[in-house]
């Protein structure tokens, strides 16, 4: 047997190839495939490792959006009065947490991608994109959870005869939590690729979350903006979202397919940023961190 035959056979046993540098915008998709039980490990572990020692367990992910609607709904909707446009306060502020909660959560939970899992990255191989893509779909199951509880609150409403009118727009839901999860993958990787150099700015993103919140409707109706606030309001792209999710299950809110059409041009261009970002930084940040 020559040696360009055993050659062969030997390519054939490889299961690692060791391939030149790939270009930016690479998402490495048949690794991810190839690492997909990783994927579903991470998942798992973020899932249930957060509750794993705590007394109520997965019900703390009831709690946490049901504590915070009725606290806003004593402190914004009865002290302050500001006006829900006729919705029950309870379900108005229930629908913009449920949604704010996913973005910000994939968000924060992302941005700290490199920096806590350094010692991951350093030891074994894998996609690194496995890592906040495993944070999105986490996320994405404790959203469906707390989904599940603000349907039985909807559903509750709805039966006790509040005016509350589901619409078309229930079919641009899936649509709407895609969004949200590429808003919140790409904020977080391009902060991520940030913060291997500039530390101080994890300090920063808790603080800036909670300003962004309050910078969309999640509090308030659009439609109680003065015209010359709307537009700064309306700029962030959380805002027609959350508007059109409420327009969806409650029957008031302001949806366009012009708002919509910028909140999606700009999750892709984030998203691609901070794909350019996360690919570029991941080559050389073990220099760094």
């Amino acid at each position: 047997m020559n040696t360009n035959t055993l050659m062969k056979e030997n390519e054939e046993d490889w299961t690692l190839v060791i391939k030149p540098s790939s270009g930016l915008f690479d998402l490495q998709l048949k690794e991810v495939w190839r690492y997909r039980d990783l994927l579903q490990m991470f998942v798992r572990r973020d899932f249930v490792a957060v509750y794993k020692q705590t007394i109520l367990g997965p019900i703390w992910f009831f709690l946490q959006p049901l504590f915070t609607t009725i606290t806003f709904t004593i402190v914004f909707g009865k002290i302050a009065g500001i006006s829900t446009d006729g919705i029950p306060p309870l379900l108005f502020y229930m629908a913009g947490i449920v949604g704010w909660n996913y973005f910000s959560e994939c968000l924060t939970a992302t941005s700290n991608t490199f920096t806590l899992n350094a010692n991951i990255f350093g030891k074994v191989y894998f996609p690194r994109l496995i890592m906040p893509l495993s944070i999105v779909v986490s996320n994405l199951l404790k959203f469906g959870v707390q989904f599940m509880l603000f349907l039985l609150l909807l559903a509750f409403f709805m039966f006790s005869g509040s005016k509350v009118q589901p619409t078309w727009a229930i079919a641009l839901v899936p649509y709407l939590v895609l969004l949200m999860a590429a808003l919140g993958l790409g904020f977080g990787m391009l902060i991520s690729a940030m913060t291997t150099k500039y530390r101080d700015l994890k300090f920063l993103i808790t603080f800036g979350v909670q300003l962004a919140m309050y910078a969309s409707p999640v509090i308030y109706p659009l439609s109680t903006l003065p015209e010359k606030y709307k537009l700064l309001i309306l700029a962030n792209p959380m805002s027609s979202i959350i508007e059109l999710f409420r327009y969806a299950f409650l029957g008031e809110g302001t949806f366009s397919w012009l708002y919509l059409g910028y909140s999606t041009f700009f999750a892709l261009a984030i998203l691609s940023l901070g794909i350019i970002t996360f690919n570029k930084v991941e080559k050389s940040f073990m220099d760094t961190v």
